[in-house]
């Protein structure tokens, strides 16, 4: 019997049956609303598909967690052992559009741990699933890495367009939604993957379980693991990710052109605290709200907030760093207001 059998049967099922109701809202046509911003859309397609998948998670599974993008969060989940994580469509922006760079992605964290990743994208029928310990499958047949040495490097289109662009990293393919890119990295379709932005445990879960499962690796821009099941469900760093000789190789091109990451609620423990002065070490110790874009021991734009009143506190750096900071921010916890 393979490895979460039962499990993977379950989620295989729901994702598609997810991605049947997606082409169907595709086709009959719906309404784009907004959360934080115009960069951060949402349909009725999104919350029926995520519906539908936790209904069918709770009937299989009724003991296990729930997280899902598009559902209030509920502190019950911290306390179970295994939890699914869930993005009903990863890629909304390209789903309102005709792109087919979306996807259903469904990951089982257990321990913390992301030990089994489903990731369907219905527009192209592509179905990538497969569980730590198991193996990786396109479609029922067996996928893994390339030996390809010119590597090519998955990054967000997004991001390509309003700077990537200007760093000349070798390989860099843009595409939209991050699950799908972890997939196609563990189907060997690529081979690394890195952000600037910070993403949030649904983005990447079941991408980062398969990516294991084909014997990668994704982690934190600075080096650090990502855990599962947090209180506060958003990595909060930029991530990196992929075959571990190309996560190497990329690692060492990031720092020799100086590519900026975001970490955001910065704390002292974190390894780029050292890129803040000696006198905001000491006058930033213990606050909650300390967000930074930087690249090496360069620090590019800085933001503290108040994350109770959503109040900018301090705010330095150029007026390009400190926007898309700004943005990050305010994905990840809500519009801020002027100090």
């Amino acid at each position: 019997m393979t490895l979460y059998s039962h499990e993977l049967e379950v989620a295989e099922a729901l994702a598609r049956a997810a991605g049947a109701l997606l082409l169907q809202h595709r086709r009959d046509g719906f309404t784009v609303e907004h959360k934080t911003s115009i960069h951060d859309p949402v349909t009725v397609a999104d919350r029926e598909a995520s519906a539908l998948i936790l209904a069918g998670l709770t009937h299989e599974f009724p003991a296990d967690g729930l997280l899902s993008e598009e559902e209030v969060d509920s502190p019950e989940r911290l306390e179970r052992e295994r939890v699914w994580i869930i993005d009903p469509i990863d890629g909304t922006q390209e789903f309102t559009t005709e792109s087919p760079d979306f996807c259903v992605s469904i990951g089982l964290a257990i321990g913390g741990e992301a030990v089994l990743g489903v990731v369907y994208a219905p527009a192209t029928d592509e179905l990538f699933s497969g569980a730590v310990g198991g193996a990786v499958a396109k479609n029922g047949q067996p996928a893994g890495f390339s030996a390809r040495q010119d590597y090519r490097v998955s990054v967000s289109d997004t991001e390509f367009r309003r700077e990537l662009g200007r760093y000349g990293v070798p390989g860099m393919v843009p595409s939209g939604s991050i699950a799908l890119k972890l997939a196609r990295l563990a189907a060997g379709e690529a081979d690394a993957t890195f952000t600037i932005s910070p993403r949030s445990e649904w983005d990447i879960a079941a991408g980062d379980a398969l990516l294991r499962a084909a014997g990668g690796e994704l982690r934190r821009r600075d080096g650090t693991p990502i855990p599962y099941n947090r209180a506060h469900p958003h990595i909060e760093q930029g991530i990196i990710g992929g075959r571990p000789e190309a996560v190497d190789w990329l690692t060492g091109q990031l720092q020799a052109r100086a590519v900026p990451v975001v970490h955001l609620r910065l704390i002292d423990t974190d390894p780029a605290w050292g890129v803040l002065s000696e006198s905001d070490q000491v006058e930033l110790a213990g606050h909650s709200g300390v967000c930074i874009r930087y690249a090496g021991a360069q620090l590019l734009g800085l933001l503290v907030v108040d994350l109770d009143t959503q109040r900018v506190e301090r705010a330095e750096g150029d007026a390009f760093h400190l926007a898309r900071l700004t943005r990050d921010v305010t994905r990840a916890f809500g519009p801020v207001q002027p100090a």
